[in-house]
């Protein structure tokens, strides 16, 4: 039935979200890091526009001043996410039995549900990387031309960091990121502590994601070699040894002895390992563009709104019963969405990006 059908969208969709690695971190609120977006299932159009209105800066007036005069102008920006179909199927042998529809949805939905969470895992992971050029417009790293690039590091000179120092940064992009060496600038804690205080005085302001008691923090995204890098550096180690809970079974929630999320000077690390992959496809440029050809890797250091998703239709699965004179029936999923860096005005809006060196293994 179609209430049937509902219920294994939605099953799906959780699912593969929860797999993708991103799904705690997004909402539909403006204090998710990944904002997802659903106005256009309810209206047609192929562009979802997010505003950014920024906040005043100035002194205000005291006591009998007059405020006439003295008012601020707010500043507003746009972000624009378009929308474009995605679809993909598989042929499900008539030796595998099904009796309903939903059966056949059932069949196919590993398979679908996989492929799915990969697919907007990479889509969130390359956004995080792409290249601002004007306004809101985005390049993906991989098509991007080295004036794109050199436009992207001179704008966002407050919101990029290329190894352990500011003073390694350079408006041409290729020069910076050769600034970044395997002694000095592989990802430790002081090294994304200074990205941290970066999103603190970046203007406009990249804003920590708040819990619900206040307390605020960042999150950063890592390769698996930068991450490798973060778990040996010596501060990381000791808070991880000498500041964990050791009482009862404190020790099974301590990354030293079981592998997961890492925690430091209010910033939470979580690994996704597919980021090195996405920076070895061609046209990235990032393998061997470091000092003496060091391999670069990108870290996101990110805060509210970094990335948006808009869903146009959410992912529906759709049935071909006639392939093969109905011998091999076929399962499809199909979806409207885009997926996009949020910027305005040029920069980057809820990222720092930090570039750092991180060796292949030996």
């Amino acid at each position: 039935t179609a209430s049937e059908k509902q219920v294994w969208t939605d099953k799906y969709l959780l699912e593969s979200l929860r797999r993708s690695g991103y799904m705690p971190f997004m909402g539909r609120s403006s204090n998710s890091i990944i904002q997802a977006r659903y106005e256009l299932n309810e209206e047609a159009g192929k562009t979802i526009n997010i505003p950014l209105i920024t906040r005043p800066v100035g002194q205000g007036v005291t006591g009998s001043q007059t405020l006439d005069g003295a008012e601020e102008e707010l500043t507003n920006y746009n972000c624009a996410i378009s929308i474009d179909w995605r679809r993909n199927a598989v042929r499900v042998p008539k030796s595998t039995s099904y009796k309903t529809e939903i059966d056949l949805f059932d069949a196919a939905r590993e398979a679908l549900k996989n492929w799915e969470a990969e697919k907007l895992r990479d889509d969130i992971s390359r956004a995080m990387l792409s290249v601002v050029t004007t306004s809101d417009t985005t390049v993906a790293m991989a098509s991007a031309s080295t004036a794109n690039r050199n436009a992207y590091s001179l704008a966002n000179s407050d919101r990029l960091l290329f190894g352990a120092s500011t003073a390694n940064y350079s408006a041409t992009f290729a020069t910076a990121l050769g600034n970044c060496d395997t002694t000095n600038d592989k990802l430790t804690t002081a090294t994304a502590s200074l990205g941290r205080r970066m999103a603190r005085s970046a203007n406009p302001h990249i804003r920590p994601y708040q819990v619900d008691d206040g307390r605020e923090f960042y999150v950063a995204f890592c390769g698996a070699r930068s991450f490798r890098d973060l778990k040996l550096d010596t501060a990381m180690v000791s808070a991880n040894r000498d500041a964990r809970a050791r009482e009862g079974s404190g020790y099974m929630n301590n990354p030293l002895f079981r592998d997961g999320d890492l925690w430091y000077d209010g910033i939470l690390y979580r690994e996704v390992p597919e980021i090195d992959d996405i920076c070895a496809e061609t046209g990235v440029d990032l393998n061997g563009a470091g000092a003496s050809s060091a391999d670069v890797r990108p870290v996101f250091l990110a805060g509210v709104q970094a990335i948006g998703i808009a869903w146009g239709q959410e992912p529906t699965p759709r049935t071909d019963t006639k392939k093969d004179f109905e011998f091999r029936p076929g399962v499809a999923i199909e979806e409207l969405l885009g997926v996009k860096k949020m910027a305005y005005n040029g920069k980057q809006h809820g990222l720092v990006t930090i570039f750092v060196a991180a060796a292949a293994d030996a």
